[in-house]
């Protein structure tokens, strides 16, 4: 049998296609919008814009936009690294996913909030809400951490410590001193897919900079779109030629001058010695639009700016 044995003719497609006409498809959406009884009887508020239940936990405001987020124009000074990681870290190291474990601080939260263990549902379900996400942010139980290379998982150390704790509790204890941290990776860093939490609960973490030796390109573009600034070693440095071990804090300057795509960049390396090393590192803000989000801390910011839409509608994306 060949596909011309069952492939229908062009006058039995004609014949067929006689039957759909525009008064089907009238019929079918003239009540798209509607929507049955149980559809109709959900409470949606009449306001313009959403409001937000403080007692849901699938959806929340996230607060990005916040003061603390609005605006990159100070150098990143005295930065400790929150996580050390190795070659091909994927999306799906970094973004939650899949079902909560019972032992994690999102599974922490929920029940803090009422929810039974049998409730908990999935991250990807939770997705809306950002203090689930944060807490499963580098969370995956085969992350790697140079800095507590004898755990697999999600865990890390405050700098000059040795207590092993999991990278979300670092960060609010970081975020809570005022600290902003930075990562610090090799090659294809963040390889797969687009997953936008990997960047989103990056920034909430408190990190401003991603130093890596590459980027996989969609994550590199999603980190300036979250106002997190991406930097490449320049050939030659890696975390192992510079003796990186986890303890080291990071100043990176030049944010408080003009940017430019792609420019080089002076960042100060700290060692727990005492010793200081500068390097030079890339800037992976590719484009001058790239610049403009990272300014403003973020495309959200960006857009939220009173301007923005004169700003859009002038055609400086053009």
């Amino acid at each position: 049998m060949y596909l011309k044995d069952i492939w229908p003719s062009n006058a039995e497609i004609a014949e067929l296609m006689q039957t759909v006409n525009n008064d089907m498809f009238k019929k079918e959406y003239a009540e798209v919008f509607n929507g049955d009884a149980e559809w109709q009887s959900i409470d949606s508020g009449s306001g313009a814009t959403y409001s937000f239940s403080d007692e849901s936990t699938y959806i929340q405001l996230p607060p990005v936009f916040d003061e603390k987020y609005r605006g990159n124009k100070g150098n990143i000074t005295d930065a400790p690294i929150l996580a050390l990681l190795g070659d091909s870290v994927t999306t799906d190291h970094i973004s939650p996913a899949s079902a909560i474990p019972s032992d994690s601080p999102a599974a922490g939260f929920l029940r803090d909030h009422g929810v039974i263990d049998a409730d908990f549902n999935s991250y990807g379900s939770r997705r809306g809400n950002h203090e689930i996400m944060m807490r499963g942010t580098f969370g995956n139980i085969c992350i790697r951490n140079e800095m507590t290379p004898e755990l697999e998982g999600g865990y890390t150390r405050l700098s000059g410590e040795t207590e092993p704790m999991l990278i979300y509790d670092a960060a609010i204890k970081y975020q809570a001193r005022d600290i902003s941290t930075v990562v610090v990776a090799g090659k294809e860093y963040c390889t797969g897919s687009s997953r936008d939490w990997a960047a989103k609960g990056t920034l909430l973490l408190g990190v401003r900079a991603v130093i890596v030796e590459s980027f996989e390109r969609i994550h590199r573009a999603n980190l300036v779109g979250m106002g997190v600034l991406p930097l490449q070693f320049m050939p030659g440095d890696d975390p192992k030629t510079l003796g990186l071990s986890g303890d080291e804090h990071f100043d990176i300057l030049g944010l408080d001058a003009e940017l430019k795509p792609k420019q080089i960049m002076s960042a100060l390396i700290r060692y727990p010695s005492g010793e200081q090393r500068e390097i030079q590192l890339q800037s992976r803000i590719d484009t001058a639009v790239e610049v403009e989000y990272f300014r403003a801390g973020g495309v959200l910011n960006l857009c939220a700016e009173p301007d923005c839409r004169q700003w859009v509608k002038g055609g400086r994306y053009e």
